[in-house]
Formats: C-alpha cells, sequence, structure tokens
C-alpha cells in the first residue's frame, strides 16, 4: 500500500531546500517540475544562493514564488 506524500506550507519548504532537496507543489500543472537552491561556487557569478525551476522541457531557469506559491500548503519533496 502506497502512502501519500507529506504536504508542507512554504516555510517548511523553504527549509528542506536550504537542506539541499528538490521541492514540488501538488498544484503545480507540469509533471517533473520542481524547485532547487544552488550555492554559489568559486566559478559561479552568482555570489548568494538562488532557486531555479527544473522546468516540463528540463530546462533550469531562475524562480522566484509567487503570492500563491508563499501561501500554498501544497508544497511536497520532489
Amino acid at each position: 500500500m502506497e502512502t501519500e506524500p507529506t504536504l508542507v506550507n512554504f516555510e517548511y519548504a523553504l527549509g528542506a531546500l536550504k537542506e539541499g532537496c528538490r521541492m514540488r507543489r501538488r498544484g503545480w500543472n507540469g509533471l517533473g517540475q520542481y524547485v532547487q537552491m544552488q550555492q554559489p561556487t568559486e566559478r559561479s557569478k552568482m555570489t548568494a544562493p538562488y532557486c531555479y525551476l527544473h522546468n516540463t522541457q528540463g530546462g533550469l531557469v531562475p524562480w522566484v514564488p509567487s503570492q500563491g506559491d508563499l501561501f500554498a500548503d501544497d508544497w511536497e519533496l520532489a
């Protein structure tokens, strides 16, 4: 018997991102989409951590949460 994934709020999701987890929203339309946080390295042009979205086409694009994302309670591990 398969168990339902635990759904969490953005505060928990952000903590999980900081720990290196991939997170997604159950309410997102695209299968396979998820958000992940990147820590800059010495080779990176970025100097601070940032989030990116792995989209349905397999691309990686910068991501900033929307108001809906911030207040949603349907975040889960990807």
